[in-house]
Formats: structure tokens, sequence, C-alpha cells
């Protein structure tokens, strides 16, 4: 007994022993590894501020805090662009004659670089103006990165904008035949431009300096996109305008007069010049006071809105001054888009500010037209105007606004920094039971979480100063400032509070996005008079009460599903578009001053949901082309007779050749075809920069650099991404693009005998279906997850998405922007050292129905809307509609190639495109997806063999194939 009882007595107290050292010296890693343990240990060792601290440093403001105590010589430093010395991966080129002027100008290349000589004759800072000319290329803003002496001065002189300037194509506003005015499309008016280098987002409002010390440098601009021919380069001091007090004292000084009896109006349509063609006029029908106006039919009479709303945008006018002297300046504005903070315009007369306060104009929310007289709140300001025509421009500007924001997106960085590093310790999933002594494992982050939590708290105390009112976009910070205060006094709760924290921060994100965007609405200007009556922005009750009654009685008499022109002649087809209001006007104006005057044919286009187009066609009310109809529907409309088989056409071999191969795989079926390719999207791989940079990873060539680097990403608490297929709200699930990329690169195929039978159970099939499936049971990756948040903050550095995630991240991501890139997929390895980088697509096509009254017409335009010039005036439109968040996905080879895409960007787009295969349809192929989700998920949740569960699955699929093959008597079969 007491040999058991002192065994006993050891064992408990080895028991308690383990359980103190454990409370007292807790694990750091849930991981049973000493290696991964030893590495986590210390979150500063893997992944530390060394980026955030280079990104901060290398920002204008620590540039300027450098060299503040530097001189600012006066006298200009002129470089003829003639003058060139050199270039890499460009060929200048030198020309007498530009935009009727004569001199020597050189023009330069959309990529490669141009250096210049210069001789600096004394030390200091200087700014920087460029005199340029926009050569024809893409439709998009111009874009240089600066070197001097070969180094980046500051981070965001990487990217610098030289605006195209464009018009209405014609002066007066066209209607269409139902007395609806439309849309004025938008050309580019080329001319040369002095623009000074600044701040693309608006985030400082004076003009770049650049520091030269005494002698000689060398200035490189590296091209980013776009061609532009260049008169000069010169470095100079600008002068900001004087006060208005200063100004009004030289009026007095001067004899400027007040003028009498004048109130000139201009109505905002009818602007001259604007930066970006998104900027059209728009129509208004929500009040009668707009002009001009129309209870039921469309008026093109305001401009701006949201469209007007990105920093550095502008808008002119051409205004008259019936003689010399003192004017007022007023405009019919709205702004009702951004609540909690006003919206800011700069405004420059003939090329110049008045004064110091027209740099920040601010334009308050109100639902509400109003008549804003530029002015304080004790008088309104003059403006002294010589007679005859000048230009007023009103440029969007931060104003006040932009400190705060460069405060915020600072704090942004500096806080997903230390969420990655607290993610290096607990994980995505902490325990919230266990201590993890976050704040001595993490030495900074107490600190941290105070400071930002202070500027946060700041920020917000500006913006109530600024506003005179508190708001969501104050609450948002608020919210984000206290919890960060609480973690800093509460260390140890930040595990339990990880994921509320995640998204506190993801709302200071989108903040920014909100705060940045600047909109503003014009119906018009006003240069008046002192001593002429302004007119009332809004209309009365009565009027405002006639119109709302007028406006419900006339709805039910207009057609608002039909857009543009209707005709009814014999050469006429009706075709329905279903992706959008905006995506068809533009097609219509495209129709009807193109196709239409070139082949006789008019166009009823219609708006109508695509879900009805089969049933609206087997009741004989459908059209004869349907547009924008996704990869499922041609083939599937083409074994029920539905739609009409192209081949027949005798031309059908030349049109095809405009687009790869692989686009038209899923309308080929028993040696027809029912489509013709619109959009092709496929996979490319997206990483961030910085982060694979403080892992020393490069971004993975193959499959094998993937599994090498996965270890090393969940080492730390991120993940590789790999695409899932979306399984609500869609009708049809597609089968799995990482599946089908791992397929394809082992030269596999998901049907056999034309279509017959599944190619899934064969060798290669089993074999990458494991390939694919140990991603999620051997390397736990997620299934379920939001990349683009992950992405943005870091969890997920690196993934494969398809290539239009691009334009999410150029629009909605700012906070990362020049942080990120995407390349090739990985790929496998041949036997002769060269890389297969296979990926399945996905897209767009448009059908002729088989009911089509006059197919020869209706083949006329889908030919037509497939071409070249078509395709890429739709994508340039739609990009200078929506932005570059609507940049259109091609299939046409030619078209993808003249639309704005940076030369880098392209040149990695064009080497995956040769990779891409299509994914045929096939009866009964909608179980393809299907089931192939459903053997994944039987293989992750059960543990079923990989080849028993695709196998069992693959049954259904051919079962479901044979079966529809029956139905359609494919087989022969009666």
């Amino acid at each position: 007994m007491k040999i058991a009882f002192s065994r006993m007595t050891v064992s408990w107290l080895i028991l308690i022993t383990m359980l103190i050292s454990i409370l007292v010296f807790p694990i750091p890693q849930s991981s049973a590894s000493s290696t991964g343990t030893a590495a986590n240990t210390e979150a500063d060792s893997l992944i530390d501020q060394n980026s955030l601290t280079a990104t901060l440093d290398n920002s204008y403001d620590q540039y300027l805090e450098q060299y503040k105590n530097e001189e600012r010589p006066s006298g200009e430093i002129v470089i003829q662009g003639a003058d060139y010395t050199n270039a890499n991966e460009m060929k200048p080129e030198i020309v007498n004659e530009l935009g009727g002027l004569a001199g020597d100008f050189v023009k330069t290349g959309e990529s490669g670089s141009i250096s210049w000589e210069l001789d600096v004759p004394k030390s200091g800072l200087y700014h920087i103006a460029v005199r340029y000319f926009p050569i024809e290329g893409k439709s998009s803003a111009i874009e240089r990165e600066l070197l001097i002496d070969g180094v980046l001065p500051f981070s965001s002189a990487k990217n610098l904008s030289f605006h195209r300037v464009w018009k209405n194509e014609s002066e007066q506003i066209a209607k269409d035949n139902r007395s609806n005015e439309l849309r004025p499309r938008q050309i580019e008016l080329p001319m040369w431009q002095e623009s000074l280098l600044r701040d693309t987002e608006g985030y400082y409002e004076e003009p770049y300096m650049f520091h030269f010390s005494a002698g000689k440098h060398k200035l490189t601009l590296v091209s980013s996109r776009e061609p532009m021919a260049i008169d000069y380069i010169k470095l100079f001091q600008y002068e900001m305008p004087a006060a208005y007090e200063e100004v009004k004292a030289g009026y007095d000084t001067k004899g400027y007069k007040e003028t009498s009896g004048h109130l000139i109006k201009v109505q905002g349509e009818n602007a001259s010049y604007k930066s970006s063609p998104t900027l059209y006029p728009i129509p208004d029908r929500s009040s009668p006071s707009t002009e001009p106006y129309d209870v039921s039919k469309i008026r093109m009479n305001t401009i701006g809105g949201n469209n007007w709303r990105l920093p550095g945008q502008w808008i002119s006018w051409e205004i008259e001054a019936p003689e010399d002297g003192l004017y007022r300046i007023a405009l019919k504005s709205r702004q009702e888009l951004l609540r909690g903070i006003y919206s800011t315009r700069s405004l420059w007369i003939d090329g110049e500010i008045p004064f110091k306060e027209m740099m920040q104009i601010p334009f308050h929310y109100d639902s509400d037209w109003q008549m804003n007289v530029l002015g304080n709140e004790e008088e309104p300001y003059l403006f002294y105007l010589t007679k005859g025509k000048h230009e007023l421009k009103f440029e969007v500007s931060l104003g006040a606004v932009a400190p705060l924001i460069r405060q915020v997106e600072a704090s942004v960085l500096e806080i997903n920094a230390m969420y990655r590093k607290i993610l290096m310790i607990t994980g995505n999933v902490p325990d919230p039971h266990r201590d993890y002594q976050l704040n001595k494992q993490i030495p900074d982050m107490v600190e941290v979480f105070k400071k930002q939590s202070d500027i946060l708290y700041g920020v917000s105390e500006e913006l109530v100063r600024l506003t005179g009112e508190k708001s969501d976009k104050t609450a948002v910070l608020n919210k984000t400032a206290y919890q960060l205060a609480d973690l800093a006094a509460k260390p140890e709760t930040v595990q339990k509070r990880l994921n509320q924290f995640k998204i506190n921060v993801g709302s200071v994100g989108a903040w920014l996005l909100e705060v940045r965007e600047q909109p503003l609405e014009i119906d018009y200007l006003i240069l008046a008079s002192s001593d002429k009556k302004l007119p009332k922005a809004n209309s009365s009750l009565g009027k405002k009460m006639v119109h709302e009654v007028s406006s419900f009685f006339t709805s039910f008499f207009e057609d608002y599903n039909t857009i543009g022109n209707t005709a009814e002649d014999e050469e006429s087809i009706t075709v329905w578009i279903g992706t959008g209001r905006d995506q068809a006007q533009v097609l219509k104006a495209m129709i009807d001053d193109t196709f239409t005057p070139l082949s006789g044919i008019s166009v009823n286009l219609k708006l109508v949901n695509q879900d009805v187009l089969l049933r609206a066609s087997l009741a004989g009310e459908g059209p004869d082309v349907g547009m924008q109809v996704g990869n499922d529907v041609p083939v599937n409309f083409g074994m029920r007779n539905a739609a009409e088989d192209l081949t027949k056409f005798p031309d059908y071999e030349t049109v095809i050749k405009q687009f790869r191969e692989s686009a038209t795989v899923p309308y080929q079926f028993e040696g027809e075809v029912f489509g013709l390719p619109e959009q092709q999207i496929f996979n490319m791989l997206f990483y961030r920069k910085d982060i694979l940079e403080e892992l020393n990873l490069d971004p993975p060539q193959t499959w094998e650099d993937v599994y090498a680097l996965i270890p090393v990403l969940q080492k730390n608490h991120m993940d590789f991404a790999l695409p899932l297929a979306q399984s609500t709200g869609v009708p049809v699930l597609e089968a799995n693009r990482a599946f089908a990329m791992m397929l394809y690169q082992m030269d596999g195929s998901f049907y056999l005998n034309d279509g017959a039978k599944s190619g899934l159970d064969t060798e290669i099939g089993l074999s990458a279906f494991k390939k694919w499936t140990d991603f999620y049971t051997s390397y736990k990756l997620p299934l379920i997850f939001d990349f683009p948040m992950r992405f943005r903050t870091g969890e997920m550095p690196i993934g494969i998405q398809d290539y239009t995630f691009y334009n999410y991240l150029t629009v909605s991501a700012p906070e990362i922007k020049g942080l990120w890139e995407f390349v090739p997929v990985p790929g496998l390895q041949q036997s002769d050292g060269t890389i297969r980088r296979d990926v399945a697509s996905s897209g767009t096509s448009t059908i002729m129905l088989k009911g089509a009254k006059n197919k020869d017409a209706a083949w006329e335009f889908m030919k037509w809307w497939v071409s070249k010039d078509a395709q890429v005036r739709y994508g340039r439109e739609m990009e200078g509609l929506m932005g570059a968040a609507a940049r259109y996905p091609t299939a046409n080879i030619e078209a993808i190639k003249e639309l704005p895409w940076p030369a880098r960007d392209y040149k990695n787009l064009e080497e995956q495109w040769q990779w891409v295969q299509g994914v045929p349809e096939v009866p009964g192929g909608y179980f393809t997806g299907r089931h192939l989700d459903n053997a994944l998920r039987e293989v992750i949740n059960n543990g079923t063999n990989t080849a028993d569960a695709l196998y069992d699955y693959v049954q259904e699929i051919d079962y479901e194939i044979m079966e529809k093959r029956n139905e359609f008597k494919l087989d022969g079969q009666d």
C-alpha cells in the first residue's frame, strides 16, 4: 500500500507541476511542432513593421520632413523634351509639328523610359511642370513614374497622372424617335496642356516639391500607361494664390468697379471640356425646377453627380462677360450622396485660381437643389473679369479632409500590420479561454493600439469641427478608436475580440473609400452683377405636387424597357440585353450612330431579364438576338431547337478567327455552333508584393512551389486561396476552376466520346481530383472565405481569382495600391523545362434565336457586335461611364489590346490567355459541377477515399448525360 500510495503521490505531483508550468509559461503555439513554436514565439522575427516603416519612410510627408530646411530657389530651369539623352525599351520619336504648333517635340511610348540631363545651379526644393500633348492611345489617363538620378524620390511619385481632354461629340443633344434625349457620346479633343506634378489621389493640396542638389542630375520618366508627346519639363517655384482680402484690396487699388444689370446663365450639360469621358450630361426628373424639364421624357439636363467624385477630375464651362468689372459666381447644385461631410471643389478661371479661398469650396449635403453663391458667411466673393469669353473650371478636391484621410490611411496600414502579427500567434480561430500573453510576445502592441486610438479620435473631432455635426462618418472612427483603447487597456481580451476588431478595421477601410469620393451635381452656373436677384433653386409646393401627379399618370404610357429609337420596318430586328440600363444605353448609341447607318438595319433594343428568354422564345414572343447570355445557354437552347446554328452562314469561319479557339468551345455541340463569344474570363494569380517580400517568398511558378509556400504562410497563420465555384444564387453550378486548371494541365478532359460520357473517372481525372482535394485535406486550405477582404488585410496574401478581380482592387482597395500584382497561375513543369499553365474560362455570348424573322439581318448585327471596333468602343465607353471597375473582359483578341490596360499588366494577361481552355457544354452537363462539388465535400467531411467518392458521383453524371441524350434522341434512338 505504501508503494502504491507513493506512486500515486508522485503522479499527482507531476500532474500539478505540469499544470503550473502551462499556466505560468503558456505555449505560444497550438502546434506541437517545436520548430513552429520556436519560429512563432517572437512575432517580430518573421514579420515586423519593416515593410510598413519602409512604406511610411518613403512617403511624401517623410520626404518633405527630410528636406524641410532646404531653400526654395527662384528662377526656372527648362528642359526641352527633344533634348533627351537616352531611352530604355522605348523608341522616342522627334516631331516638328503637333496639335497645331511647330517646334521640336518628343513622342514617348506607353512602356519603357526616357531620360534627360539637367544642371541645377542652386540646391533646394523645386516644383516640376510638364507641357504635354496626349497621343491617341486607349482613351485612359496617361501615367508616368518619375526617377531622379535613377531613384524614386518618394512612393507616390510612382503614380503621376496626366489627363486627356474630352467633350460632347455634338453641341446639340440628339433625341430618339420617342422624343427622349440621348446621352451625347464623349470624344477626345487632344490639346497642349501644362501640368504640375501633383498627388493623383488628391491627398496634398500643393503640387509636389522635389529636392535637387546643385550640379548635374538625371531626370527619368517611366511609362506605365498610354503614350504622350513632351514639349518641355520645367523646374520652378509655383506661387500659391493670395487670400481674398488681399485680392479685394487690389481691386480697390486698380479701380475695378462692380457691374450692374447682368445675369448670364450657362447650363451644366453644356460644359466645354472635361477630364474624363465619365463626365457626360445626365438626366434628372426628380424636380420640376431642373432646366430643361419634361414630366415624362428624358432630358439630359444636369452634369456630374456620382460620376464627378474622384480627386483631380474637372469640368470647364465657357462663359462670356458682357463688360469689364466685378461679378458674383453662383451654382445651382445638389450634393445628396455624401452625408456627414461636404464635397469640395476648387475653381480655376482662365487657368489660374483667383484667390486662396477658391482652393476649397465646400458643398454641404442636402437632398434638394441649392443656389450656392461663392463667398463666405459675411459676403459673396467678387471676381474680376474682362469683357469677352472666359473659362471656368471646377476641379474635385479633398480640401481640408485630405490630411485626415492621410492619417487614417496610415493608421489602417499600421493596424493591419499589427493584426497580422497577432494572427501569427493566435491563428485565425484563437482559443478564447487561453491567455496568449500577447502584450509580452508583441511588446509594442499596447502602444500601437493607444497611438492609433488617439489618432482616430483626433480625426473624428476634427471632422466634427469641419462639418459642424456628428454623423455615421464619425461614428465609424469613434467605434474603432474606442475598441483600440479598450484593447490597449485589456490586452488579455484581444484574442476573444479579434473578429470584431477585424470588422471594425474593415469599416475604417470602407470609410476611406467613401470620404475620398466627392460627388456633386450641377444644373447651371450663373455669372451675375451684385444688383441682380438670383433665381430660386427649387420650385413651389404647388409645382412639385403637379409634377408628382403628372409623373405617376404618364408612367402608364411610357415604355421604359425599350432603349432609344424603335422601328417596325422589314429591315429591323429585336435584340434583348439583360445586364443593365447603362450598358443598354451605350449599346443603343453605338447601334444608332454606327451599325444602322452602315447596314441599313434598324434595331429595337430591349432591356429584359434573361431568365425569361427561353420561355418567351417557346411562346413565340422572343427576340431575334439575345445578348450577354451565360455559357450554358447556347448549347441548351441549340439542343432544344431554340437557337440557330451559326456555321450555316458562309462567312462564319472568317468571323470566328477573331477569337481564341477556347472561346467557342462552350458553344459547340455535335458539329454545330450556337453562339459567338462576347466575354472570356479566366484565372490569374494575385499576390501581395509587400507580404511575400517580408516572408522572403517569390510568386510560385509551379505546384511544387505552391506546396513549399503553403507551410510558410500557415506557419504565420496566413492562407493560400484556391477559387471556389459560387453555389448560391446561380441556376447551374459551374465546374470548379481550380479542379479544371489541374485537369487541363495534366492533359485531361471533362467529357469523352463527344460528350456522351464523363471523363472524370479516367486515370488523369482521378489524379487531378486527388491533387485538388489534397489542398483541403492535407494542406487544410479553407473552403469558405472572403478573399477580397482577406487579401486587403493580408490574411490571404496570395490566391487564384478570375482576372476581373483586378478591377475590384483598382477601385475598392486604395490602401494597398501598388502593393499587389497579378501574374500567370502556377503550372505543371514539363520534361523540357517549360511550364504548362492551362486554366478554364467562363464568359458570355450572343445567340440567334431559331424564331428570328430576318436571320441575315440578325447575323449582320451579331458580326458587328463581336467585331474589334465595336468591342473596343463598348469597352472604352463602359469604362468611361462607370470607371475602372467596369473594364470589359472582351473575348476578341485584337480588341483587348486596345483597352486601357497598363503595359505590364496586359503582358501578364496575354501570357496567361495563351493557356486558356474552354469547358464544353453537353446535355446533362449541369450535373458535372454539382457532383464534382459533392465529391469534394464527401472526401473532406467524411474522409472517403478520393477514387471511391469520385466514382460514385461520376455514375450519377453519366446517368444524367445518358438520360438527356435519350431525351433529345442524340444516339439515334426513337
